[in-house]
């Protein structure tokens, strides 16, 4: 089990905790939008008791126990597009996305 960040999604968590501090990137899903999942991308004040903890390049990834087999194996990346940027997952669970985009299903 694994989830990895490319150096664009390091560099850019390392500055969220170098300015508002905390101990790691925190990702889940909640149930939400057309196609079923969403993902959550918070900065993480503290390690959780039900949290499953990896670490790349240097930045701690938390993922709560019941999210993790909706992200296993996951890459997470930051782009930037004109005065638009965000986190993009690469994540071999899911077999669909929502038309939009905000959400995705997994078989």
């Amino acid at each position: 089990m694994a989830i990895s960040l490319t150096q664009p999604a390091a560099d850019r968590v390392r500055q969220f905790l170098d300015k508002e501090g905390g101990v790691g990137l925190r990702l889940g899903v909640k149930k939400t939008g057309c196609s079923g999942w969403a993902y959550v991308v918070k900065l993480a004040e503290d390690v959780k008791a039900d949290d499953i903890v990896f670490e790349d390049r240097g930045i701690k990834i938390l993922v709560p126990t019941e999210s993790l087999g909706f992200l296993d194996g996951s890459e997470v990346d930051f782009s930037t597009e004109g005065i638009g940027h965000s986190f993009q997952f690469r994540n071999p669970n899911v077999t669909d996305k929502c038309g939009c985009g905000e959400s995705f299903t997994v078989a």
